[in-house]
């Protein structure tokens, strides 16, 4: 008997090989997005919180700065806000707000040194997302 994991991850890519063949990219894109979360929660067992967990994290990182920032800190990079935003070019307090939504809904985790707060990937397979995003975005 096949467990919730396994059959969950055989509709998904079910649905990715049929969205691929019909060129909906944007479906298989939401599909192997879906599956980098699942992987990097570890999860033996789907259960509706933790869907709805992933739902949340795919929905925060859905904007255009958050993508930006998770691309910055892909590969194991730690920065501040400072840098952060000094890499982007937009205002601090912009970068603040992003961040606090990332570190909210589980994509980001951060830690203090002094007057510093360095963020992070909470679960570095999500950097796989942003590599995922700009192979399939491309013309």
């Amino acid at each position: 008997m096949l467990g919730t994991r396994t059959y969950l991850y055989i509709c998904i890519c079910l649905v990715m090989y049929f969205s691929f063949e019909m060129h909906d990219f944007k479906s298989y894109i939401v599909g192997l997005i879906i599956i980098e979360i699942i992987c990097a929660m570890k999860i033996n067992e789907l259960r509706v919180d933790q869907l709805e967990l992933a739902a949340n994290m795919l929905k925060a990182i859905a904007h255009p700065m958050r993508i930006a920032i998770l691309t910055i800190l892909e590969d194991g990079n730690t920065l501040t806000v400072t840098e952060i935003h000094e890499q982007l070019g937009i205002e601090q307090s912009t970068t603040s707000h992003h961040l606090g939504i990332l570190k909210d809904k589980g994509v980001l985790a951060s830690r203090r040194e002094g007057k510093n707060t360095y963020y992070f990937l909470k679960h570095p397979n999500l950097g796989n997302i942003v590599g995922c995003v700009s192979e399939c975005t491309e013309p």
